[in-house]
């Protein structure tokens, strides 16, 4: 991909569990995100069973740029995984980042911060097995206590023909501390590829700021695009055509309802009062008449 070759910063829909599906891909395309990622798949399981690859991966034509997130600790299963979706995506990102327990504990995300070597290997097994010279493999690490073994692993795996990095800059015990920007800073110096800063863009001045700040090449956004899926075109609040726009996408592509209702709180929620929250969040079924939806913007 040519992303990151014009200068411009690239801005980034993060891999979120539940949330970076589809249909939320096709809104947020529609607000200048360059670029989006799946929700997190455990590779074993993709490759192993036909019905998790049907669930856990949908996309379609207009979903590109697309980079598919998978969580590994082997690397020929990996490559594997990649093979088979590289016919369908623009590349695919290691998870060195997930700090929850059961992935730790199987030896996935955040864990791997701590094995360069394998991470190395896993790059490697992807570059050499995917038959396209031009698909992405990148990876997506939060940062150690002591930010330079961080460095060390960036360089091992920048040397392993790894083709961008994602920091969230906070470390695998870290959840809403100050994002650590000097730490980012100090990554994005050490290396020639390009680095993608992850933590707490939330409004449209932290992209400006931030890469000020680290002068990284790319942001990713996670809940600061749920809340407000316009963000990356400059919108403080969820526009009412964004809103709309969620409307049409989910119906079209026939979200379930927890799923399209659960994005519209998030949406929502800075731009209603709370008794109209609490009536809101406790709907429970799709509006399925005409009265009700224009009842709903008269909101």
């Amino acid at each position: 991909m040519d992303l990151f070759e014009n200068g411009k910063v690239v801005k980034v829909c993060a891999p979120m569990v539940r949330y970076s599906k589809l249909a939320f891909r096709s809104l947020v395309r529609r607000y200048e995100c360059d670029l989006c990622f799946t929700p997190m798949i455990v590779a074993a399981d993709f490759i192993r069973s036909a019905k998790a690859r049907d669930s856990e991966l949908t996309t379609g034509s207009s979903d590109r740029p697309l980079i598919i997130q998978f969580a590994a600790k082997d690397a020929q299963t990996l490559a594997t995984a990649a093979c088979l979706v590289a016919p369908f995506s623009d590349g695919v990102d290691l998870n060195c980042g997930c700090p929850q327990r059961w992935a730790v504990a199987e030896g996935y995300g955040a864990c791997l911060i701590n094995k360069p070597q394998l991470v190395k290997d896993m790059v490697r097994h992807v570059r050499n097995q995917v038959d396209n010279p031009n698909y992405a493999v990148s990876i997506k690490i939060r940062i150690h206590k002591d930010v330079r073994k961080t460095v060390d692993l960036c360089q091992k795996v920048e040397a392993a023909g790894v083709s961008w990095i994602t920091v969230h800059g906070r470390t695998a015990d870290e959840r809403h501390q100050p994002v650590h920007y000097d730490a980012i800073k100090l990554i994005k110096d050490s290396l020639r590829i390009p680095v993608i800063a992850n933590g707490d863009i939330k409004n449209p001045s932290d992209v400006e700021s931030v890469c000020e700040l680290t002068g990284v090449d790319g942001v990713m956004s996670a809940r600061g695009l749920l809340a407000n899926p316009a963000l990356f075109a400059g919108y403080e609040h969820t526009p009412l055509q964004c809103l709309w726009d969620w409307v049409k996408i989910a119906l079209e592509q026939g979200t379930p309802f927890t799923c399209f209702h659960h994005h519209l709180i998030y949406m929502l929620e800075h731009i209603t009062s709370q008794p109209e929250r609490k009536v809101f969040n406790g709907l429970s079924r799709l509006f399925n008449d005409v009265p009700q939806l224009n009842y709903t913007e008269e909101i």
